[in-house]
């Protein structure tokens, strides 16, 4: 019996032993494991081509193109997330995105709402009619014309300035496509949008009589990534260091060459809403 009693004990020594040593390897396995990479969240309404539109369902464009391109240089992540451009800002707030990257125009308004990066691209307005143009020739002939615009954007503002913010003659829509079919099916004389935007159409219409105005009385305009307003972390201070290292190594001339073809402009700063 006492044998019994001592091999049983024994026995379960062994297996307390066993079990701490477990979950001790356990613990240090743990400690020793890699922290899973934060990834941030960019909210971006992807109806913008060539700035940021969707491809085979996947968020494509220049600004995604110089995003990557700054995580890269800085060691950081960014998952996107196809946002609708109404609400997009709230989304910060909310803390459902860390990013809001939408060819979004650095204005003194949004300033005192949300932190902006350093401008990324130069962008002015664009006026684009139809074949005949309806004798529009600058921006002051708009005002006695219908224009399609995407609702809150800098088009938008620009019109509301010249027209009045509740004139008949500005037709709103909720993505700038749809701004610009109507512009094609005849339901306005004109519409007025981001000069990339409105030359990317252009050139992918050919078959498409159209005419393109610019006016000196557009202000240029420049693009910023928006965080939330006082955000104390490192995100924007990245971002800002991302922005003037890739231009100081030609990775931004390459971008901006796959998606302009051309010289990178004067300015190293991005088109708006």
């Amino acid at each position: 019996m006492l044998k019994k009693t001592t091999v049983l004990a024994a026995a379960i020594a062994a297996a307390l032993m066993l079990g701490a040593c477990s979950k001790s390897d356990s613990s240090q396995a743990a400690a020793s494991a890699p922290a899973a990479e934060k990834a941030y969240v960019v909210a971006t309404d992807a109806t913008y081509a060539p700035f940021e539109y969707l491809d085979d369902n996947q968020v494509v464009g220049f600004s995604k193109d110089i995003l990557e391109a700054i995580a890269a240089n800085q060691g950081i992540k960014f998952n996107f997330a196809n946002t609708p451009w109404e609400g997009i800002f709230a989304t910060l707030g909310k803390g459902d995105s860390d990013i809001v990257s939408s060819s979004v125009t650095i204005t003194d308004e949004r300033k005192g709402q949300m932190d902006f990066s350093d401008p990324y691209f130069e962008a002015s307005q664009l006026i684009v009619t139809g074949e005949k143009g309806s004798g529009i020739q600058s921006f002051a002939d708009l005002k006695n014309h219908t224009a399609s615009v995407q609702t809150g954007t800098t088009g938008d503002l620009v019109l509301q300035k010249q027209q009045g913010g509740t004139s008949a003659n500005i037709k709103r829509f909720d993505t700038m496509p749809l701004a610009l079919k109507e512009l094609l099916t005849g339901g306005v004389d004109a519409s007025v949008g981001d000069n990339g935007v409105i030359q990317n159409f252009v050139n992918n219409n050919p078959g498409v009589k159209l005419n393109t105005i610019s006016d000196p009385a557009f202000e240029k305009e420049y693009y910023g990534f928006a965080v939330k307003k006082g955000r104390s972390d490192e995100l924007l201070s990245k971002i800002n260091a991302g922005i003037a290292a890739i231009k100081a190594d030609g990775t931004y001339q390459k971008i901006y060459d796959k998606w302009f073809g051309g010289a990178q402009q004067k300015a190293a700063s991005g088109e708006s809403k």
